[in-house]
């Protein structure tokens, strides 16, 4: 990636130059995408939330469901635990990281199975990974595989890219996967903490919406019975949840299975989670109208969804 870091108060110049383009948003220092990184003919979906909330089981699910609709699906998982894609592959993959230290850097040694694995139902599986703890740049780990994939022209035959990113860090760097996708979901449940979460990755996708294409494509609601909060709180900024996924032992199961829901044991409940993944997956791929939301500052939030 080309690091173009923008001009705010009190932050030095990188670079030497004037921006090209305003900042992706007030007092940020930001990484702007190389044009040539940019990911053309599939459809290109971001996926955050809360640490824990079940982010890389929900990307895993809507994968399959996906491949299920007879798409060619890439998930990539940006996470230094390398784990968005084990219950595909039933393996934990090296990261891009791994194998470009493995020869040294010298990126043209290595071949497609170095770092794409294939996994159930022909989901293609990257693990992106991240910097050593304490130093480097997510946004660059994300450049670096996205440089790869383009140069080995696996992106060509590709129907859908799914980015599983870490956590809700929202900094410049774990937002790279923003700078590539089309639509941008937001996994939470009926809890202060996922929904405060899902506020700030909001913010987020916003600011990069300045300047990239990524819109908001709705909220999942994940691991709950109820949704009367996540609700409360769309109505109020303009979020709209585009499903909803209960709080099931069998989705507990299939992680410790490194199983997808798709290959565990069919019960009724189960059954309509699956149901509901290809109904999400068939939305996405008809494609979603972007969300115009008004995020609340942290304040706001904490009053809001505070009881008397």
């Amino acid at each position: 990636m080309t690091a173009t870091v923008y001009e705010q108060p009190g932050i030095a110049r990188g670079g030497g130059g004037t921006p090209t383009s305003p900042p992706d948003g007030e007092g940020s220092v930001q990484v702007k995408m190389d044009p040539r990184d940019a990911i053309e003919g599939a459809k290109v979906f971001a996926v955050y939330g809360k640490g824990g909330i079940g982010k890389s089981t929900t990307s895993s699910n809507l994968s399959v469901a996906f491949s299920k609709l007879g798409k060619r699906v890439l998930q990539i998982g940006c996470d230094p635990k390398h784990d968005s894609t084990f219950t595909l592959t039933k393996k934990l993959m090296p990261t891009v990281i791994d194998v470009l230290e493995s020869v040294d850097f010298h990126a043209e040694e290595l071949e497609i199975e170095d770092f794409v694995y294939e996994g159930y139902n022909g989901v293609m599986c990257v693990e992106a990974g991240g910097p050593p703890a304490g130093t480097g740049c997510g946004g660059y780990v994300v450049g670096q595989t996205v440089k790869l994939l383009k140069e080995h022209h696996l992106l060509e035959d590709t129907d859908v890219v799914i980015f599983d990113v870490l956590g809700d860090v929202v900094c410049g760097g774990f937002a790279a996967p923003l700078q590539h996708a089309e639509r941008a979901l937001i996994v939470t449940a009926n809890d202060f903490d996922s929904i405060f979460a899902m506020n700030r990755i909001a913010s987020a996708i916003i600011a990069k919406s300045k300047n990239y294409d990524v819109r908001i494509g709705g909220v999942i609601a994940n691991r709950s019975a109820g949704t009367d909060e996540i609700d409360r709180f769309n109505d109020a900024t303009g979020l709209k949840k585009v499903a909803h996924f209960p709080d099931l032992d069998a989705i507990r199961r299939s992680r410790l299975k490194k199983s997808t829901l798709f290959e565990m044991d069919n019960t009724p409940e189960l059954e309509a989670v699956k149901d509901e993944y290809l109904r999400l997956a068939a939305t996405l791929w008809a494609g979603t109208e972007p969300l115009t939301a008004s995020p609340m500052k942290d304040r706001d939030i904490f009053d809001f969804l505070g009881f008397d």
